[in-house]
Order: structure tokens, then sequence, then C-alpha cells
């Protein structure tokens, strides 16, 4: 019988946010990956000491994660971030390279690409063989801060409802090996083979999820907590709700969009939760299929809504779901943030933009081109 180990959740007494921020690096004459995050940890720390902690290190050398402290509203999570690319912006010229930030590259290849030294990502790969090594993704993740402990797998599970709106926004990674997939969000696909990714598992108590993740470690599956690489997970030491749903995004405007999004469902669920509502939430094989029809389909997806398989156009959703959101967007001063993910329904997401170009040029190289060129 596994040992069960209880998990402490620092509870943060305001729904706090933070961001982390993928990108990948790309050569400025190839548009190949370049594995040379190492020399721009190094150089980025010469700079700007003060910046260097929110510079990170990923599996892969290809990687540069930028990562915010502690913020109340989107706006300070956004300038936070745009203070730390402004840093890593002025060394990667230098370097020969540029950040690229969808969800997958469109013509790199896994074999060329180099670990970062480490053996959390050595012990990575030794385990996960060929699908850990097809890892060439990059993503956006999201933390907001929850008061106790009880309230985290309610509201985790009920956020499961919104997964195919975030990750249609937010798609950006149809392209893989030189070919288009068909699917709006390959990296969705590609994640869940790990085996700790995916959805998580709708725990009704947080005991289970402590008997979850005795018998996670007592099997060897996991070592650290960190490991489940879920979907949607909690992050106890952080006191949060880890929301990684979302591709890497291209750009400041589209991004804090989602933020905001994220920002506002959580607090939304929240206090319902705390004004006693049971929260909706649909069974397991559902949010699955929303999962495949949003990374297949993206803006165009017709998403299953609650329990009674009603469904709708995901779009369609998007417009009454922020309307209903509107007081508390006011409320946590993310309005104008909020606005702009119906600026991304009016004008496309990224795997859009991306077919575009490759349909006006056939050329994958333009098409990493136009990815980097939406940073400025």
């Amino acid at each position: 019988m596994p040992r069960i180990t209880p998990i402490e959740f620092s509870g943060s007494p305001t729904p706090t946010l933070g961001v982390e921020w993928e990108f990948a690096l790309t050569d400025k004459v190839s548009g190949d990956l370049s594995n040379s995050a190492a020399e721009l940890f190094a150089e980025v720390g010469r700079r700007a000491p003060d910046r260097a902690g929110k510079v990170h290190k990923e599996l892969l050398r290809n990687t540069v994660e930028l990562v915010t402290g502690v913020s109340t509203t989107t706006r300070e999570a956004i300038d936070d971030l745009s203070a730390t690319l402004d840093v890593v912006r002025s060394v990667t010229d230098g370097l020969g390279v540029d950040l690229y930030g969808a969800g997958t590259h469109p013509f790199a290849e896994w074999s060329t690409q180099l670990l970062t030294e480490g053996h959390r990502y050595a012990e990575l790969i030794n385990r996960t063989q060929w699908w850990g090594r097809q890892m060439l993704i990059w993503g956006v993740h999201v933390h907001v801060g929850i008061d106790r402990r009880d309230k985290v797998l309610p509201i985790l599970t009920s956020l499961l409802n919104y997964y195919p709106h975030l990750l249609a926004l937010s798609s950006s990674s149809p392209m893989w090996s030189g070919q288009d997939t068909g699917y709006a969000s390959n990296r969705a696909m590609m994640f869940q083979q790990l085996p700790t990714a995916g959805l998580p598992f709708q725990f009704q108590t947080w005991q289970e999820f402590e008997a979850f993740v005795a018998d996670q470690k007592t099997t060897g599956i996991i070592d650290h907590l960190n490991e489940i690489r879920w979907d949607i997970r909690p992050s106890p030491h952080l006191g949060t709700i880890e929301v990684r749903v979302c591709d890497g995004m291209t750009n400041l405007v589209e991004l804090s969009g989602v933020v905001a999004l994220i920002h506002c469902l959580v607090v939304d669920l929240d206090r319902r939760l705390s004004a006693g509502e049971e929260l909706p939430h649909m069974a397991p094989w559902l949010v699955q299929e929303n999962k495949w029809r949003a990374a297949r389909y993206g803006l165009e997806a017709i998403v299953i809504l609650d329990s009674e398989c009603d469904e709708r156009l995901v779009t369609d959703d998007l417009t009454v779901l922020l309307k209903r959101l509107e007081p508390i967007a006011d409320e946590l001063g993310c309005m104008d943030e909020l606005v702009r993910v119906a600026d991304i329904v009016d004008h496309g997401a990224s795997y859009q933009r991306q077919r575009t170009v490759h349909d006006q040029t056939g050329d994958m190289r333009a098409v990493v081109a136009s990815v980097v060129a939406e940073l400025d």
C-alpha cells in the first residue's frame, strides 16, 4: 500500500497572476532552430543580472522561457514580460537568432536538436525515447492564485469546460516537419503523448489527488510533483492553478487577451464556488472530444457546452462568455485586455495567419519570418 504524504497547498490570499512564455530560437538566415540558448543565458546574465532570473532554461537548447513575478493584474504581468523581452531581444541580434513564439516550428527536425544539460532532462529523454525527442513544442502557462486548497479541484474540473476556447484562440502549430498537419494545434496532440501529460483526472477531493501522487511516486512514474505535466494542474507550492492549455503565442497583444480571459474565468469560478454554487462540469469523454475538436478545427470548432451535450460554434460561445465576464474584468482591471480576445476571433488566430502566408508563398521559411515579425 503506497504511503500517502499530505500535500500542502500554500494558498494565495488574492487571485494573483503569473505567466510563463516559451520561445524557440531561430537562425536569422535559415529560419531553422538554433541551439544557442546557453549563449543567450550567459549574455543576459552579463548585461542585465536583475532580469536573468526571469529567463529560464527548458528541455532543449533551442528554447528560452520568460517568466513574470507575482502580479496582481494582467497589465502588470504583461509589463513585466515586456521588460524582460526587451532585454532578451537586445541580445539575440548579436547571436544571429530571433525569438519565435508559435507552438511548433514548421520544418525543423528533432534529430538536430540538443538537450539542455541536467539529470532531469536526460532522465526524461531516457524514459520517453522517441516521443520525448519529438517535443519541439512551445506554450504559454498562466498561474492564478487560489486562497484555499478545497477550492482547487472543483475549479480545475469546471475550467475544463473552457479548454476548447483557450486552445482555439491560441492555436499556432498547424505545421510539422515540412507539412501542414490539418490541425490548428498539433502541439496539443504531440504533448499528450508523454506519460504524465494531457488532460487532468477529475478528482473529487484533495485526498484523492494525494493518493494519486503517492501511487505515481511509489511506482516511479514521477519523482517530483512538477513532473505531472497536465494541461491544467495544481501548483501547491505556489498556491495556484496552472493553466497550460495554450499554444505558444506570437505577440504581446494576443497574449494579454488570453491571460485576461484565464484570469477572469478562474476568478468567476472561484466566486461562484464561494457563493455555494455547484460548479458545472462535463464527463471526461466530452472534455477529451472538445480538446480534439479545438486542436483539429481551431476557431471553427463546434464545441460541447455542457453535460446535456448542447453544442455551439466556439466563436459564438466566446461572444456570450466575454459579455458575461465583463463585470469580473472591470473589477480585475483587465477590460482593455479582455476585449482583445474578440479581436483574435475577428482577425484570425496564428494558425490561420501561418496558413495564409504558406498559401501565398509556398515557403515554410516565410512562415517562420512572419511569426518572428509579429513580435514587433
